[in-house]
């Protein structure tokens, strides 16, 4: 078999690889580690939530989990070889409203959905388009899901420890259709825990920071057949301000790829990865902020955002002036936002 022969096997498998199963992130590594507070001047400030029994605050979050393969030269020519994205964009808003307080600040929360949008492609064709708000909308299985509530607890450092009382819920969505399993993947408890958890926040024993202190935890991702990726992820409180009457915290994140702790992954990982197989060109882009108002204690806007692109090359390729070699890029997006409407 020829270099190019195999070269059109690999990227025949990255077409494979665009399923929706494989966009799913991996679990966190280890837990958040904190850096001693720097001795810049300025005040010390509580970066952490605050929580009144029975107040009420509506939040919008979207996750988005994206990937799209492109082909160039020869290969974007093979009607076999189509490219395309794949991936789904959720996004749900809700109130969550305090029902108690333990004698070490973590809240039990009930969580009441008001209103979810979501769409999902398999290579450039949509298979689920569902708005809550649209009317056309409101007797298809996703709409069950409106008014639908869950308790869950949460930290001051905005770690979501349990999900209580989601079997109600998940009783109201079931059903075999594509709409239903959707919907039931939404309150699956690992789901609730993604949605509601702030990473952007320091561990408790470590939330006394003063501007230009820094904080750091570790992301793991799969990308199938592309293997996994490790990243450590170090946060800045850049500044605090007073904006109308309140003091408001800026946070900001960037990340490098890998560490120590993250290796292991890689490692398990890696055989199975295309990107270990020929050689590839990788970048990536991965940010955040977080607006924390310190005054209530809530989080004001919150996102996070990983782009990675993979531009591979057929090791065979003689690149010449009037003619574009054999390549493949496959690009990735995970995005979470958060963002208080109320």
């Amino acid at each position: 078999m020829t270099s190019k022969k195999i070269f059109s096997w690999l990227a025949a498998a990255v077409i494979c690889s665009l399923i929706p199963a494989g966009c799913a992130p991996r679990p966190e590594g280890p837990g958040i580690t904190g850096v001693e507070p720097g001795e810049l001047p300025g005040e010390v400030v509580t970066l952490a939530l605050k929580f009144t029994p029975q107040d009420s605050t509506t939040y919008r979050v979207i996750t988005e989990e994206k990937r799209s393969v492109k082909f160039e030269g020869d290969l974007a020519k093979e009607p076999t070889l189509k490219g395309g994205q794949t991936g789904n964009r959720a996004e749900m808003t809700f109130t969550r409203q305090i029902e108690s307080i333990d004698d070490k600040g973590k809240a039990v929360a009930k969580i009441t959905i008001k209103g979810v949008k979501y769409l999902a492609k398999v290579k450039d064709n949509t298979v689920l388009d569902f708005d809550s708000s649209r009317a056309g909308d409101q007797n298809k299985p996703l709409a069950k899901l409106i008014g639908q509530s869950y308790t869950i607890g949460i930290t001051p450092a905005g770690q979501v420890t349990e999900v209580i009382d989601v079997e109600q819920a998940q009783a109201a969505v079931s059903g075999g259709t594509l709409g239903a399993t959707t919907a039931s993947a939404l309150l699956r408890p690992d789901a609730i825990k993604q949605r509601h958890t702030i990473l952007a926040l320091a561990a408790a024993d470590k939330n006394q920071l003063r501007t230009g202190d820094n904080w750091s935890s570790i992301k793991n991702f799969s990308f199938g057949l592309m293997g996994a990726k490790s990243y450590e992820k170090i946060y800045t409180l850049k500044e605090v301000k007073d904006i109308d009457g309140r003091r408001i915290a800026i946070v900001e994140m960037n990340a490098i790829p890998t560490s120590a702790a993250a290796e292991q992954l890689n490692q398990e990982e890696a055989v199975n990865a295309l990107s270990q197989i020929f050689g590839s060109g990788e970048t990536y882009t991965y940010t955040g902020q977080l607006k924390l108002d310190l005054t209530e204690g809530k989080v004001e806007k919150y996102l996070e955002e990983l782009q990675l692109e993979w531009l591979m090359m057929d090791p065979s390729a003689k690149q010449t002036g009037d003619k574009e070699p054999d390549a493949l890029k496959m690009t990735a997006i995970r995005l979470h936002s958060l963002e208080k409407i109320d």
